[in-house]
Order: structure tokens, then sequence, then C-alpha cells
């Protein structure tokens, strides 16, 4: 009896049968069409439940999960359901997602005919990184009749870790290396300078630098020919994430934490597929995982596993802690992808003697954040003197990040101010830049 549960269908019919007894104490003649009616009514839930609670219904379920979520990604999961009965089934399938979604109204609705199989595809948007729970999946079965149900419970318990996302990872990666279409977002820059070790002689198009231009195969040729270099290899970028409380900020259900660790993944993907070394560095009050670059085979899963275990932290971000570390890990002049936020000019001048100090023995790129509410806010409409003063705050606030880039510029310091969505190719453009000016 725990696996019967009444549908619908069967309050109507019974609800209608009821109504009809009511009216049947006025209009007596009713009365015996009623209880006909009950009696049919009994006869079908009978028939119903005859139908539903026999061992020749029987249906087949099985849950498939990627390895791994992507985090802040829309991932697939896949249910397959069999009907190995021999009558038409109408099905409610409920799939105990982890409790991390709360989704309490999850139900996808489908009709099964004899000896049929399907497979179903749904969607599901992680917000944190950790393992997740799956839990049984519930088929309610409807015959024809609908009357009653009868729920089998396929106990079928899996976990998957939520990992930086490895969507994006291999989204942006393929972009940056597409050197035929052009992809919204990354910019093809042109390489500056010579840095660089010598690859080809190729014929000259516009917008090559005319100081490649080889004049002996010109003459040769008879054409305008230019000399290709190939970019410096084995340079050290650093991705460093600052933990502290002011990464906690949310925007669309992921903290700029979250937003740093994912781009931090794709980044160090592209680095070391340009054969250039990729290292971590985490801090906040204390230091957290610090991984030395470098661009051997398994360097890529210990910066995903590390990322992984990564959790934002209640205090403060200790700079003065960062630039002794820094000191100590990091040899050699390197790339240093600092990811933090500013929320005032104020915790900006606080830190910047200290990122001096760092960008005199490393090129510092400061990637830090926009407020994307506040500046959505500051182009509304005022109704009043009270909208007009909130919006000037927002405004003045705005102004303040724009100033903060100057602040830094001024000092010979790079950065990046970025929308939390934009990071990825933001931070990627920045590389790719510094790269073709032969600065790393």
């Amino acid at each position: 009896m725990k696996q019967l549960f009444l549908t619908n269908r069967f309050f109507l019919l019974f609800g209608a049968v009821i109504a009809l007894f009511v009216v049947s104490f006025p209009l007596g003649m009713l009365f015996p069409i009623a209880q006909t009616i009950l009696v049919l009514g009994l006869i079908l839930v009978v028939a119903d439940i005859l139908l539903l609670f026999n061992d020749s219904v029987k249906i087949k379920c099985r849950r498939r999960l990627p390895k791994v979520f992507s985090l802040g990604d829309d991932n697939n999961v896949e249910l397959e359901l069999e009907n190995e009965s021999t009558q038409n089934l109408k099905l409610s399938v409920i799939d105990e997602l982890p409790i991390e979604f709360q989704k309490r109204d999850f139900e996808i609705d489908l009709d099964l005919k004899a000896k049929e199989e399907k497979k179903i595809r749904y969607q599901l948007r992680p917000l944190r990184r950790g393992e997740y729970t799956f839990g049984k999946i519930n088929v309610f079965m409807e015959s024809f009749l609908g009357l009653v149900q009868r729920r089998h419970q396929h106990d079928f318990p899996m976990t998957v870790p939520v990992y930086p996302s490895i969507i994006q990872m291999k989204h942006y990666e393929l972009k940056a290396f597409d050197r035929v279409s052009h992809n919204q977002g990354i910019k093809k820059i042109r390489r500056l300078g010579h840095s660089y070790e010598f690859e080809q002689i190729k014929n000259y198009v516009k917008g090559d630098d005319y100081r490649s231009i080889n004049w002996k195969a010109s003459s040769r040729r008879g054409t305008l020919m230019v000399n290709q270099y190939e970019d410096e290899r084995a340079q050290q970028v650093y991705s460093i994430i600052d933990k502290s409380r002011a990464m906690k900020m949310p925007f669309k259900g992921l903290s700029l934490m979250d937003y740093a660790i994912n781009t931090s993944l794709v980044i160090s993907s592209i680095v070391l597929r340009k054969h250039d070394k990729a290292g971590l560095l985490t801090f906040s009050d204390k230091i957290g995982a610090t991984i030395k670059a470098d661009r051997k085979a398994n360097q890529l899963n210990m910066i995903m596993t590390a990322l992984y275990k990564e959790k934002e932290r209640n205090l403060e971000a200790n700079y003065e802690l960062l630039y002794h570390s820094a000191r100590k890990l990091i040899k050699g002049r390197s790339l240093l992808l600092l990811y933090t936020n500013f929320e005032s000019t104020y915790a900006l001048e606080r830190v910047l003697p200290i990122l001096r100090r760092i960008n005199n023995l490393h090129l510092v790129v400061v990637v830090f954040f926009k407020n994307t509410e506040i500046e959505e806010y500051a182009k509304q409409a005022v109704t009043n003197s009270e909208e007009i003063y909130h919006q000037t705050i927002a405004q003045k606030y705005i102004s303040e990040k724009t100033q903060m880039v100057h602040k830094l510029r001024q000092y010979g310091i790079q950065s990046i101010l970025t929308d939390p969505e934009e990071l990825s190719v933001n931070t990627i453009n920045k590389y790719l830049e510094l790269k073709s000016r032969g600065l790393i």
C-alpha cells in the first residue's frame, strides 16, 4: 500500500459522485444513479490497481552522469527509462537531486509505450564546489485509466564532484588557438617587437611589421617577404587568488572567488598549451595552495585539484605575507595574475606600496571587478530627490573604480577592471597582449 497513490482523476471522479449524492437528497430520483456511478468507480479503481500491481509491469531505470560537474555551467544529466511490460504507461519521474540545488518541484512527465525505451536529458548548474550526492529515482506509473499511481523506487545513489569549470576551459582553449575563424571575445593581437625565435619567411600581408621585411628574400622572389617569429617559451605565469572576505561577494550565484578559480583554470590551460609554465598561489590571512610554475604532464591536474579544495576565508588579506611568500616561491621574473577586489580607493592605497614592491620583481596584473548591480542602478531613471542622491553615490563609486585603474597605471602596474562574467575573456586577452609585446 505504500507504493499506491491516488491521482487527480480519482478525486475528480469521486468528488463528482459525492456531489451527486448531495444533490440526490432533494431529488430522490438521482440517488440510484449516484449509487451506480459509485459502484462503477470502485470497479474501475480495483481494475486499475490490478493493471498496475502485477509482476508483468516493470520499469527499468538508470541515471548517467559526467565524471565531474563544471562549476557555474549547465551540466547534462541523462535518465534512461525502459518499459518492460506489455501495456502503455504514463510516467512521472522525480529524481532526488542533491540538496545543494534546492529544487523541490523537479518532475518530468512522459508517455512510454510497451517495450519502449526513452532517454531524458536535463541540466543542472552547480554554484558551489564539492561533492554532490544524488538519491533515489522515483517513477510514478499510470495505466490508461489514470485513477491510481504505482510508485517504483530505484535506489540509485551517485556522487559527483563539482570542479572548476572544465567546460569553460575547453571552450576558451578552442577560441584562443583557432587561427581561422574570428571568435567573439578573444582578440587576435599582432606581435610587436622581435624578442622571439625565428620560425619562417612568409609573404608580406597588410598589417605585418615592416621592420620584419627580409630584403634579400624579397629581391629573390620579386615580392615583399617578412620574417615570422614564434613566441618565446617556458615563461612563468602564476595565478594568485585572494580568498579573503572581499572575494565572497556573489554575482549570479557565484562568488568572485569562484569566478577567479574558473578563470585560473582556463588561463593555466592556455599557458601550458602556449608552452609556458603555469603556477598557482592562494592567500588570505595565511598562505593556501602553492604550486610552482612548471609545464610537466600532470601540472594542469595538480592546479585543478588545488583549486577544487580552496575555500573563502572571513578575514582580511595579508599582502605583506603575499610579498614574502612570492619572493620565496617564485624564482625569476614571472607574470603574476592577481585576482582580488577593491571596493574603495582607500583599500587600494593600503596595499599599493606592496604591489609596487612585487611589481619591481615581476610583471603584476591586478584583476579586480566591477559591481554590475551598482552600474545598472546608476543607469536607471530617477523620479525624486532621494533617488538622485542614491544614484550620485553609485556614480561616484563607479568613478572610484576607474580612478583605481589610473592609479595602478601611474605606478607601472598592469590592471584589468572587468565584469565577473567577462573575467576569462579579458584575462586571456591581457595574457596574449603581454606575450605579443614581449613583456614576458
